[in-house]
């Protein structure tokens, strides 16, 4: 069961911390003042929902509309030509068929369905070779606006440092050769598709793995969150706000002070048709050889760590290893165990 009573996304504008905005003359101490209350906000936040809302943020509309276009121009085209830049399963890229993934066994679970999720998507990124599909203005479209997903992760991973009470290079040391993935996503079937009666899984119930995600979303029900009361609960984005989660590498340099939210889609049927919904998940995942452990200033006095050094690449591996090549992820223990004490 899910419900929306009494949980909320907060929403944050980060502005005070997107360069540009200030003018020359602008007062240094209230600027200090307004990140110090950014900061504490993102603070609650990451502690308490492991989701936030970010307005101010500098993406214009026009990019975003770019973007829309691009992936509405690729994910129209017919199976056979989208199959044409499938990549193998150990590549994260190019193209990914319905049915063709299980995001639930990176947690180590069968799915909750017992079918394999149905969306779409089509991934490009840093750190691997990517495909790019022949349609007219794709790639420049979704270059430009990965450009500006980056530099919204690398901003909020600024605003992390200060939440933390961190050196501001904390982050920075670690993700100077970061590997960055889009993903984007569709959900939608073709025309005449039946719906199975039970609750069809649009992507199943997953943390992200690495350090932050920038998530442009359509304002369509679908996407729920894992609250701390154990029920599913349905999240939009506002006007113009981009969604941000934590994911799992920093849940664990933070030895779980923040969070690395179980979310999941669950995509509305009406009329036995699905209500198509797209996305476009920024993935800032860190360098390959980075070794994440949890911060000292994270881990009470004589208190053993929940966590043990991973290497991003490590950590990475494991989970694409479930929801790409079908194999379970046996040590995602910590996230498996909250998906099966939730009120399904």
């Amino acid at each position: 069961m899910h419900s929306s009573s009494d949980f909320t996304v907060p929403i944050i504008d980060i502005s005070p911390y997107v360069l540009g905005d200030r003018s020359p003359d602008a007062d240094a101490d209230a600027d200090a003042t307004a990140r110090r209350r950014v900061a504490s906000e993102v603070d609650h936040a990451c502690s308490t929902v492991g989701f936030i809302q970010i307005v101010g943020h500098g993406i214009r509309d026009d990019i975003v509309a770019g973007l829309a276009s691009a992936m509405d121009s690729f994910f129209g085209l017919g199976p056979a030509q989208k199959s044409a830049y499938i990549c193998p399963p150990q590549l994260n890229r190019g193209y990914t068929a319905p049915k063709s993934e299980t995001l639930s066994l990176s947690l180590g679970l069968d799915s909750a369905s017992g079918m394999n999720d149905y969306f779409e998507a089509f991934n490009v990124g840093t750190g691997e070779p990517n495909t790019w599909p022949e349609s007219a203005g794709f790639r420049s479209a979704v270059e430009l606006y990965f450009a500006e997903a980056a530099r919204v992760a690398r901003t909020l991973t600024g605003v992390f440092a200060a939440a933390l009470g961190e050196s501001p290079n904390l982050f920075s040391r670690i993700t100077d050769q970061s590997l960055d993935t889009l993903r984007m996503n569709n959900y939608a079937l073709d025309p005449g598709t039946d719906v199975p009666e039970r609750e069809l899984t649009g992507m199943s119930e997953h943390t992200d793995y690495g350090l932050v995600t920038v998530l442009w979303a359509d304002r369509v029900p679908g996407l729920q969150v894992l609250g701390a009361d154990r029920l599913w609960h349905d999240v939009q984005p506002a006007e113009g706000a981009i969604l941000v989660n934590l994911g799992d590498l920093t849940a664990r340099l933070t030895n779980d002070r923040w969070m690395s939210t179980l979310h999941r889609v669950r995509p509305p049927v009406s009329g036995g048709t699905i209500q198509r919904r797209r996305s476009a998940a920024f993935f800032h995942d860190g360098n390959l050889d980075a070794v994440i452990a949890p911060l000292a200033s994270c881990v009470e006095t004589g208190a053993v760590p929940r966590y043990r050094p991973v290497t991003v690449a490590e950590h990475i591996r494991a989970k694409l290893a479930g929801s790409r090549g079908g194999t379970a992820n046996a040590s995602a223990t910590r996230e498996a165990e909250r998906v099966r004490r939730a009120v399904t």
